[in-house]
């Protein structure tokens, strides 16, 4: 069962969480709208169902509420982050930001972060390059979910990449994936209704396919992305180390299996590395390769072209990516988030636990 929420009501209370555990009005702004931004384009297993994990991480001391972000080593076009385990809500604007001015002086700006956390969705991040006539590239490695292709061994996140690209009249281009065949999110959701997950998406820990959404709890993993390696599983596997290696060895956060999982009641690896997780953030000017308007005109008979291509039988239309979400965030703003029972129960937790009201009350 499902209840539906203005936009608005969750907003203001998920800002007023980030505000009761710290955080300055201007960061848990900033916070609220990055967590929300996934449930408004649909991505539900990264949005406010997770508010109470970052109030735990919080509680455990895991993550930093006043950080102290610094810039800690740049050239013209690259740079290093340092969050001082802030959370990544707030970590990512920044960088993002700092890749922007770097694009807007030279062309292209690069930047690794690390010593941060669980960032939200790339699309929120990747979109800010959007705004200013730019390509943005966002990727983030994670905690060891994802074993390698012929491996029994958790060593990867879901490790997501985003590429977002503007075009003129046409809505822009925004491809937001995981490098698994789905996110460790979209297992959590199935539980909770009492479901089965597709085959290809997870084995046990013999490495057998499985169907059973609880079985990383008994040792199994996520699959990268293809699900086996007839499937082209070694594909997603190399995706999956190439963002481990941008957004980890890159930075000097941490990296396969030593990345710290975002569940604050399991414990953090031993010998870690690096700091925290890590990001990377980029932006490139279009009028650095080409004339901005051309492009945008080509961009948009690229996006009609391929939104015209004659479907298959069975389906409507086909989609660019980034369409079904922009077309989700349209619908939600316009009618409302529904939130699962067991979701609308954890923020009433958070409503008692700050003393705050609760959303739609």
């Amino acid at each position: 069962m499902e209840k539906i929420f203005e936009y608005v009501q969750l907003w203001e209370f998920t800002k007023n969480v980030f505000i009761s555990i710290g955080s300055s009005d201007e960061h848990a702004a900033l916070a609220a709208t990055g967590l929300l931004r996934a449930d408004l384009r649909g991505i539900d297993s990264h949005g406010i169902a997770r508010l109470t994990g970052y109030v735990r991480l919080w509680e455990a001391k895991r993550a930093n509420t006043r950080p102290d972000i610094k810039l800690i080593h740049e050239t013209p076009s690259t740079g290093v982050v340092d969050g001082d385990a802030g959370l990544g809500l707030v970590v990512s604007p920044f960088a993002m930001d700092l890749a922007i001015s770097k694009a807007k002086n030279v062309g292209s700006g690069w930047i690794a972060v690390r010593n941060s956390n669980h960032f939200g969705i790339a699309a929120q991040h990747a979109m800010k390059a959007l705004e200013q006539d730019m390509i943005g590239i966002v990727m983030t490695n994670g905690s060891a979910l994802v074993a390698p292709t012929f491996s029994i061994e958790r060593l990867l996140g879901t490790n997501p990449i985003c590429v977002a690209i503007p075009a003129g009249d046409e809505p822009p281009f925004v491809a937001d994936m995981a490098t698994t065949t789905a996110a460790n999110g979209k297992l959590e959701i199935l539980q909770r209704k009492n479901q089965e997950a597709p085959r290809g998406w997870i084995q046990d820990k013999e490495g057998k396919i499985s169907t059973n959404p609880h079985e990383l709890k008994a040792g199994g993993a996520l699959l990268p992305l293809g699900g086996d390696r007839e499937h082209g599983s070694h594909k997603g596997y190399a995706l999956g180390a190439i963002v481990d290696i941008f957004s980890g060895v890159l930075s000097g956060a941490n990296y396969g299996p030593w990345v710290p999982p975002f569940p604050a009641f399991i414990p953090v690896p031993e010998n870690m590395p690096g700091k925290g997780i890590g990001h990377f953030f980029g932006a490139m000017r279009i009028d650095a390769f080409r004339e901005s308007s051309a492009f945008k005109k080509d961009m948009d008979q690229w996006l009609k072209r391929f939104r015209r291509a004659s479907p298959a039988k069975g389906f409507d239309r086909v989609l660019v990516p980034g369409d079904p979400e922009r077309i989700m965030e349209e619908e939600r703003l316009k009618n409302g988030i529904p939130l699962m029972h067991a979701v609308e129960e954890d923020l009433g937790y958070l409503a008692d636990r700050f003393r705050i009201p609760a959303p739609g009350l």
